[in-house]
């Protein structure tokens, strides 16, 4: 008889491609994926810890379950993920009706772990980090899907150690996938009808840059863009100290690329940015984003910001302030600092205010949505290409795409359209889409 498992992923893109390899191998033991936790024989959580409260909030999230659970104790209950992989055999302690917790290098464990709990109701937890030779093996094949867009990793974890960043503690030290394997999935999901892949990493463009046996990412990126079918190539998440010339070249010289990077500077301070361990000045940042600009003059930026860093002053977060107007992101994500657990951030002397932080966290936001509103609205008018993806939540006939700077447009269209660019004239710009007609 089959079995049924309900699955909620939470967190980056990451977790995205961690849930389709948890879905592969959970349909391997005869288990098909269904759309609450009611019709469920297993519920899976695949958590993220990079925001502060994210464990507080899975447990609250576990509580939802425990009524299912009580009218069926059979009901086998799991937690993946970074939260996971932090919390290890506490989570078993805190959580009676938990069955199983598998960290961020033991996916591959899931299924040994499930059909344990339904052989003895035994509890399990896998939270052990594998070393580099046995995490290059442990990529199990994903499941056919229909879309027009994956993701693919391409490196796992992070050696930077950014003071604020839980990340190397939950996924490990740098590890790059050999590139032949890489194009080879790529090569596989373009088969599968895909048209856009996006390549990830924690810090993707560090890509191999300790093996000088393998390709660069640079060189990498190449690599796709050759590959025929595919009509576009993103990636993320990039860190500035990574991003080498011969990257941005790519943004110049290869046509599938899109002109779209996410470059997160988190602070336009030189202080702040040192208590950081960011790698970077604030110059340096500047000097690749003209570079940037200067190789691809329509590329748009998008970033990551924190707010509120121990020690930050009102000179320091006014050298923030700066640095937007100055690079003219089309968006921002901006958060309020908050401390993580392990992180050398936590133990560093916080003496502003919640107030005096929302308050920065507020002016910035005000001066970020007058950019991106500036930048948006020039679309209008304007004829775009866009990847056509599906069919919009809009409804009333509407598709929706994405113009190659990621940008969200919604049109009246048929289905027949999916997978196709196509010419779209922007006629309405909301905050967060384009609303737009066929040409």
């Amino acid at each position: 008889m089959n079995k049924a498992f309900y699955l909620e992923t939470f967190g980056c893109q990451m977790n995205v491609v961690d849930s389709e390899q948890i879905v592969a191998l959970l349909n391997d033991i005869g288990y098909s994926q269904v759309d609450s936790a009611e019709q469920a024989d297993l519920v899976l959580l695949n958590t993220c810890s990079v925001r502060d409260k994210a464990e507080r909030k899975v447990y609250g999230h576990l509580g939802r379950f425990k009524p299912i659970k009580d009218k069926r104790p059979e009901l086998i209950i799991g937690v993946g993920g970074c939260v996971a992989q932090q919390e290890g055999e506490k989570m078993l302690e805190k959580v009676p009706y938990l069955n199983l917790v598998f960290g961020t290098h033991n996916i591959h464990c899931l299924p040994e772990l499930v059909q344990q709990a339904e052989q003895s109701r035994q509890r399990g937890c896998e939270t052990d980090f594998q070393d580099r030779e046995t995490r290059l093996n442990l990529f199990p094949e994903r499941t056919f899907q229909e879309t027009v867009t994956r993701f693919v990793t391409v490196m796992q974890g992070c050696d930077n150690f950014c003071s604020y960043c839980i990340v190397p503690h939950v996924r490990g030290r740098e590890i790059s996938r050999p590139s032949q394997e890489i194009i080879a999935e790529v090569q596989g999901l373009v088969a599968q009808g895909a048209r856009e892949i996006t390549l990830l990493g924690q810090n993707v463009n560090s890509y191999n840059m300790k093996d000088d046996e393998d390709v660069s990412f640079a060189q990498l990126l190449r690599q796709v863009n050759a590959i025929d079918g595919l009509q576009r190539l993103r990636f993320a998440t990039s860190h500035p100290k990574d991003l080498t010339d011969e990257l941005i070249d790519c943004f110049g010289s290869l046509d599938k690329l899109c002109k779209h990077i996410h470059l997160p500077f988190q602070s336009g301070s030189d202080r702040i940015l040192k208590l950081m361990n960011r790698g970077y000045t604030r110059d340096e940042y500047l000097d690749k984003v003209e570079r940037l600009k200067k190789v691809c003059p329509d590329v748009r930026l998008t970033t990551d910001v924190i707010v509120g860093f121990p020690g930050e002053n009102e000179d320091d977060f006014q050298a923030t302030l700066d640095l937007v107007e100055q690079v003219g992101y089309a968006d921002a994500f901006t958060f309020l600092y908050s401390p993580r657990v392990e992180t050398a951030a936590a133990k560093m002397v916080d003496d502003q205010s919640a107030m005096q932080k929302q308050q920065r966290f507020d002016r910035l936001l005000k001066l970020q949505q007058q950019t991106s509103a500036t930048i948006w609205q020039a679309d209008a008018g304007q004829e775009l290409s866009v990847l056509v993806e599906g069919e919009s939540r809009q409804g009333d006939g509407q598709m929706f795409g994405r113009t190659t700077w990621n940008r969200i447009v919604n049109f009246s269209g048929s289905i027949e359209l999916i997978g196709q660019i196509v010419t779209v004239r922007i006629t309405k710009v909301f905050r967060n889409s384009h609303l737009g007609e066929l040409v």
